[in-house]
């Protein structure tokens, strides 16, 4: 059984944390901003599904929808989902982490964890997808939240 970890980068971001938090649990906004997850549906308690609208790994302009399932809701520091027993032979589970590194600054990044024997198979025909699509988060999510809490 084979583990993965992709991580996004890292941005800092002129906002504070729950005013970031705020953001990215604002999942009506998605198809405003984020690139990667272009719609998401959930109620955000624990243990619910949450219904991820992702562009297709091929670049073709259809989508495609990725459930998972709420684990962690810990505001505004971190939120983890992940496929639960949904897909045979792979499990993962996305993180998202916004550390307060002042009053009105933070910095945000992201990370899956891909465990399983398709673990290999996942990372060789989507790991470079997934790593630029959770890189597009990191920075539009910095671009939407310094803009919003510029205009406020």
């Amino acid at each position: 059984m084979s583990t993965h970890l992709v991580t996004s980068v890292t941005v800092q971001i002129n906002a504070p944390a729950a005013f970031v938090w705020d953001v990215l649990v604002d999942y009506p906004s998605y198809p405003e901003w984020n690139p990667y997850t272009v719609a998401a549906e959930t109620s955000l308690e624990l243990g619910d599904r949450i219904d991820l609208t992702l562009p297709q790994v091929d670049g073709s302009d259809s989508t495609f929808i990725n459930g998972e399932f709420i684990r962690i809701v810990d505001p505004p520091n971190h939120l983890r989902y992940d496929t639960g027993e949904e897909m045979q032979g792979i499990h993962a589970q996305r993180d998202q982490y916004i550390t307060e590194t002042g009053p009105d600054t933070c910095e945000y990044y992201t990370t899956d964890t891909f465990v399983g024997d398709l673990a290999d198979l996942v990372m060789e025909t989507t790991g470079d997808w997934v790593k630029a699509g959770f890189d597009s988060v990191a920075t539009s999510l910095k671009a939407r939240a310094e803009a919003l809490f510029a205009a406020r």
